[in-house]
């Protein structure tokens, strides 16, 4: 009887102690929170939790006037400044091609010469009986000057010496034709014809194209359309990174896209080391506007409520008092305030949600 009760008794003993052990670990940690609230709520006039004497401590910035830019982010893509498919204006066999593939040419540069046997030696025809017929010509008009002729007979042979000038520029005119030449400054593309072939106005000799300026087309939502003004700028980069290149606004659609609800813009920007290319994806920051006197708030700041917006600054004491504002633009991490608050004002960033009117902070300026 003795081994079993002693068992039964050092089972209950170290139960107690593994309860104790429990309790300890539990509630020590935790002590100031479990008896301290309990006696700063006893303590408390308005049985709230904060203590007497204790102060929130908070960030706030000081209002100033800065610089606004009211931007928005789209994307677009880079178009040529000029771009053509170089086609012949009358079929031929192409006798001579006078340029490289990628090479840069400038305009009027002749590009593929045709054969024009034919056109020359129905110019040299023309060049022959045009003597005759300025002979003819010259003494019709000494006879027509001495009355020895009628008005009429000069008349005749005035009219076929014109014809015949006629003519001339004709086939001077297909002689130019055979020659094709750089409509514009340009890189000239791939070659798709060799000397030898026959080709017809339809057929493409190559591509050539002006990329300095580039353009770069875009589009932005309807409701900005009303902001949109020839002239703004733009900053945009391509998908490779690097810095943002300025760009210049010069045209836009009269007329929104039923389709998507977006009015279709068009601007301009140097491209002298080519580093954009026709094509290419580029994200693009739009000024809407610049204004240089506006009051910025941080976002987290501002309190949204049901009959507009709401911010909480200190007085110089230390005092909160809260403040209703009309926003305006929103950038990133900044609102604009329109109205409600004055230049110096020191508006809460933080503490927002604990802070009540007439309560006492310890404010740190962080601007």
């Amino acid at each position: 009887m003795y081994q079993p009760r002693m068992k039964k008794q050092t089972k209950i003993l170290l139960t107690v102690a593994i309860i104790a052990v429990v309790a300890v670990i539990f509630i020590y940690p935790r002590k100031d929170q479990i008896f301290g609230n309990a006696s700063q709520g006893s303590s408390s006039p308005t049985g709230g939790t904060a203590g007497a004497g204790q102060v929130l401590p908070v960030n706030v910035v000081e209002l100033r006037p800065e610089r606004l830019e009211n931007n928005l982010s789209v994307t677009g893509t880079v178009l040529p400044n000029e771009t053509v498919n170089l086609r012949p204006e009358i079929s031929g066999l192409v006798t001579k091609i006078a340029f490289r593939e990628g090479e840069f040419v400038k305009k009027g540069t002749p590009l593929v010469y045709l054969n024009d046997d034919e056109l020359r030696a129905q110019y040299q025809r023309l060049e022959y009986t045009k003597k005759l017929f300025e002979s003819q010509e010259n003494r019709q008009k000494q006879l027509l000057e001495k009355e020895a002729i009628s008005q009429e007979e000069y008349d005749i042979v005035l009219n076929q010496f014109n014809t015949n000038l006629s003519d001339m520029n004709l086939i001077e005119a297909q002689l130019n034709k055979t020659v094709v030449r750089a409509p514009f400054d340009g890189i000239l593309g791939l070659r798709q014809v060799s000397e030898g072939s026959v080709i017809s106005t339809t057929d493409v000799i190559a591509s050539i194209v002006n990329i300095d300026p580039i353009k770069i087309e875009f589009s932005i939502p309807e409701r900005y359309a009303g902001m949109v003004e020839l002239g703004s700028k733009i900053f945009f980069s391509s998908e490779a990174g690097g810095q943002q290149v300025e760009g210049t606004v010069y045209a836009f659609e009269p007329t929104i896209d039923s389709g998507t609800r977006t009015l279709r813009l068009r601007a301009t920007s140097p491209n002298r080391d080519r580093k954009f290319l026709p094509g290419m994806f580029v994200r693009i920051k739009f000024v809407l506007g610049v204004e240089e006197n506006a009051f910025l708030v941080p976002a987290e700041s501002v309190v949204p409520e049901l009959n507009g917006y709401k911010v909480f600054v200190s007085n110089a004491e230390g005092v909160v008092e809260e403040k209703q504002v009309s926003i305006g633009t929103r950038t990133e991490t900044q609102v604009q305030i329109v109205d409600g608050l004055k230049e110096g004002d020191l508006v809460l960033t933080t503490g927002v949600l604990q802070v009540r009117t007439g309560m006492t902070v310890n404010y740190n300026k962080i601007n």
